[in-house]
């Protein structure tokens, strides 16, 4: 594979801090590259050093001279003046851009529902969002870097990107790296991987799922290694105490503190402790939603952003939704909370129900912003019981992952990821037994959302969560609804695929009209309208034909899967990484011939109408 750039020996500092130290890696064609770390630790100041819009310390960036690069940068970088049409295409016009598949998909799939002729600056964050991103794609870049692409987009929207950098360039042409907290997203697209941690960066093979695995059995390793040199240590201990007075007196204070530093290795955190915290007992009755209806109080009216929905809440129970955005799911919770009150049809509380919600914005630590992370939590309670032993704020608190140096950081000073996690401790030692949280996932790095999930995967109470991150929606939840945007909620057996499925046969079953842009004005041809008479008998027999072979072939790959399954199990325990990878790749390439079975035996199940 050609090199399209690379960095050599670049190292970083932000006054005292090191961020990158003598950091050398490259980009190569066909690379798919996905940069996990926790925040702060250099991600974003990496990918700039690579897309050129900065300079490091020391060091320097190399590229090869025709190699075109498109960068996504956090921030708005669109001119608010123009309108959303000349910002994605210039002063192209339409039948000009129109007549290219690959801008119609890309315009399709992002800008759909953006009014074509509103200024930038009237938009959403969201929508300058995906106003940004639908410009850098719709260009032709050898290497694209996006930090952050997934931030304001819905599961839908997600999908879509993953769908198109897969299959933007062929196996071995062009480039990505994106940094980004969805982990599904980065599965779903990355052959690679980058950790930046301590200023270094170590790259693994496959995407998330494989790069999870490869560091466990790194730091498993690592562990043996320490493990041995502890025990390097208690001999070398044992040798001095049992040595002459003259050498075990003089450096008597050392081996003191060696024993002290060997004996007093802190116990695991029980992962488990911070669930004990929802000692409010749930009665049978929790949150019910009977025959709710409820308008949209906006813009266009009367339209009714809820018709007629029921939803009952059962002690325990764990929902994800899911929907398209302005759909009412911020909304769906505020009357689950009784901040609104409905049209039509009533709200039901359960004597015993203590309820919590973490709301998108952390608005609600701007009375505290000049107290320390400590204060804030003793100001709720000094002392808390977790599973029948007492624990003090500070021990609290540093178990959620704030340091000692951090719990006397003013709130102020903290990052948007560490006021997030003080949002939701805050509420957790409140002790509500009804946990609802709008897109708990903003501002969090990878290791967070795991630190997060540990808590929230054994919480005893009644969980409800908005997000637009599956893997999120997947771990945390047992089943999920939908809101689709005419009013009800559904629910879903078959998970967010389900939700992405309809979706689909929504919008290709449907014209939209209105909002002036062009790509959904009718700038893709209409589909042929299904015949009325249905599939004839002759088709209806070779789709059963299909159904037996697809189902013979999926039962094969099944024993194969769970022979693979068994050698990576084999060779993780004999630490062989480059075997590990190679059967990761062939695990993938199953996994991908078994979705394309899948979805031909459903195409040919819809035939024959089961």
């Amino acid at each position: 594979m050609a090199h399209l750039l690379g960095g050599e020996n670049l190292s970083v500092s932000f006054a005292t801090r090191t961020v990158l130290d003598g950091v050398t890696l490259g980009i190569e064609e066909g690379d798919r590259i996905g940069m996990v770390g926790r925040n702060g630790d250099g991600k974003s100041t990496l990918m700039r050093l690579l897309a050129l819009r900065s300079t490091p310390d020391s060091g320097r960036v190399t590229k090869r001279g025709d190699v075109n690069i498109g960068y996504l940068d956090q921030s708005d970088v669109l001119d608010g003046d123009l309108t959303v049409g000349v910002a994605i295409v210039g002063d192209q016009a339409d039948y000009e851009w129109a007549r290219n598949p690959r801008i119609r998909e890309i315009m399709g799939g992002l800008v759909s529902d953006v009014d074509w002729h509103a200024n930038v600056h009237a938009l959403s964050g969201g929508q300058k969002r995906r106003v940004a991103l639908a410009k850098l794609l719709i260009e032709d870049h050898d290497v694209i870097m996006l930090d952050e692409p997934t931030n304001h987009l819905d599961v839908e929207g997600v999908a879509w990107l993953a769908r198109h950098l897969k299959s933007r360039w062929r196996a071995n042409q062009g480039a990505f790296l994106v940094v980004t907290h969805d982990r599904w997203f980065l599965d779903e697209i990355c052959t690679k991987t980058w950790e930046v941690h301590d200023g270094i960066v170590d790259p693994f093979e496959g995407g998330y799922a494989a790069y999870v695995l490869a560091r466990a059995e790194r730091d498993r390793m690592a562990s043996v290694v320490e493990s041995k040199r502890q025990q390097l240590v208690k001999k070398e201990l044992a040798w001095l105490r049992r040595g002459a007075p003259a050498r075990t007196s003089k450096p008597k204070f050392r081996i003191e503190a060696a024993n002290a530093l060997i004996e007093d290795v802190p116990a695991p955190r029980d992962s488990m402790a911070l669930n004990k915290m929802a000692t409010a007992r749930l009665g049978k009755d929790v949150l019910d939603l009977e025959h709710v209806s409820l308008n949209f109080q906006g813009g266009d009216g009367g339209r009714k952003l809820f018709d007629n929905i029921t939803l009952r809440l059962a002690p325990g129970e764990r929902l994800g939704l899911v929907g398209v955005n302005g759909a009412g799911k911020t909304t769906l919770l505020k009357l689950l909370n009784g901040e609104i009150t409905p049209d039509a049809g009533k709200r039901k509380q359960g004597k015993t129900v203590v309820t919590a919600v973490l709301t998108q914005e952390v608005k609600e630590l701007d009375d505290v912003a000049d107290l320390r992370v400590i204060e804030v939590i003793e100001r709720e309670k000094r002392s808390f019981n977790v599973g029948g032993r007492e624990f003090t704020a500070g021990q609290l608190v540093e178990q959620l992952g704030f340091t000692n140096q951090k719990q006397w950081t003013p709130v102020r000073d903290l990052s948007g990821g560490e006021r997030r996690r003080l949002q939701l401790l805050r509420l957790l030692v409140g002790e509500p037994n009804v946990l609802m949280l709008d897109e708990p996932t903003n501002d969090l790095d990878t290791d967070t959302l795991a630190a997060v999930e540990d808590v929230l995967d054994g919480w005893p109470g009644t969980l409800v969560v908005v997000s637009h991150d599956r893997y999120l929606l997947e771990r945390v939840t047992d089943h999920q609804m939908a809101l689709l945007g005419d009013g009800k909620l559904r629910g879903l057996p078959g998970g967010v695929d389900q939700y992405l499925e309809l979706r689909e046969a929504a919008l290709a079953g449907s014209t939209v009209a209105g909002g002036g842009n062009p790509v959904t004005g009718g700038g893709q041809a209409a589909a042929p309208a299904a015949a009325a008479s249905g599939p004839s008998e002759a088709e209806k027999r070779e789709a059963r034909k299909t159904l037996n072979r697809i189902e013979r072939q999926l039962k094969k790959l099944d024993q194969e899967e769970k022979k693979l399954h068994d050698l990576m199990l084999k060779t993780t325990e004999a630490g062989d990484f480059d075997k590990l990878a190679d059967q990761n790749r062939q695990l993938k390439d199953l996994t991908d011939e078994k979705d394309a079975l899948e979805m031909e035996w459903l195409e040919s199940s819809e035939l024959l109408g089961d």
